[in-house]
């Protein structure tokens, strides 16, 4: 339901029962102070009619099942303009006797205003049920939105999530690059001493064949 269509609802509504009240006092005027009123009531069908068209537009750019229920109000709304300006051009009309007057307002005015109450009585009860409409649209949207956000809140606790899990993959990664450097350089620190024992060992074994010697030359002199 369009807020701007409510709003021009509303003014039309109360303008059409002021007017109805107006056709109602003039009926029993005479002279100026009747042409005064009717010049009132003539006003005020035109700005109902400038209400009217702009409800017109609104309703038009709507979508398509809004505005089908919109344009049957106008439709019913137009009615009871079309009312209106006939009670007008019956209270201006000159030939009607005082009598006839009476018996116009009592009967001819009473049914018309009875008609445009009740029609404006049936067209403020689908306002009602597209306002409530409207409102569980806005609940179901507002419902959407905060679901959305939720949504978008996740999505990024996931996104932060797998950048810690990426930057734990690399620090990862980085220590096995470490410890393969490390059992290299072990690997090679234990050949290194794999080969300096067996260059002692090599010494050891040649000191020990020149002490034997040096002692056998000893003692055979």
């Amino acid at each position: 339901m369009s807020n701007v269509f409510e709003g021009y609802e509303r003014q039309y509504c109360e303008l059409s029962a002021n007017l109805s009240k107006k056709c109602t006092a003039a009926g029993s005027l005479n002279g100026e102070q009747k042409k005064q009123k009717v010049s009132e009531i003539k006003a005020g069908i035109d700005e109902a009619e400038a209400l009217i068209r702009k409800m017109d537009l609104e309703a038009r750019s709507l979508q398509p099942n809004v505005r089908a229920v919109l344009l049957a109000k106008l439709r019913e709304y137009k009615s009871d303009l079309n009312n209106l300006k006939s009670e007008v051009k019956k209270i201006v009309s000159g030939n009607l006797n005082p009598s006839a007057r009476d018996e116009l307002l009592e009967s001819g005015m009473a049914d018309t205003l009875t008609a445009s109450s009740d029609q404006r009585s049936r067209l403020m009860m689908p306002t009602d049920r597209l306002n409530k409409t409207g409102d569980r649209v806005q609940q179901s949207r507002k419902t959407m939105l905060e679901t959305e956000e939720l949504g978008v809140s996740i999505l990024q606790d996931l996104h932060s999530q797998r950048q810690s899990l990426l930057h734990a993959h690399t620090t990862l990664h980085g220590v096995d690059d470490n410890i393969g450097k490390s059992k290299k350089i072990l690997t090679n620190m234990t050949r290194r001493m794999n080969k300096n024992k067996w260059i002692i060992c090599g010494i050891v074994l040649v000191l020990v064949i020149a002490i034997a010697l040096i002692l056998y030359f000893k003692l055979s002199k």
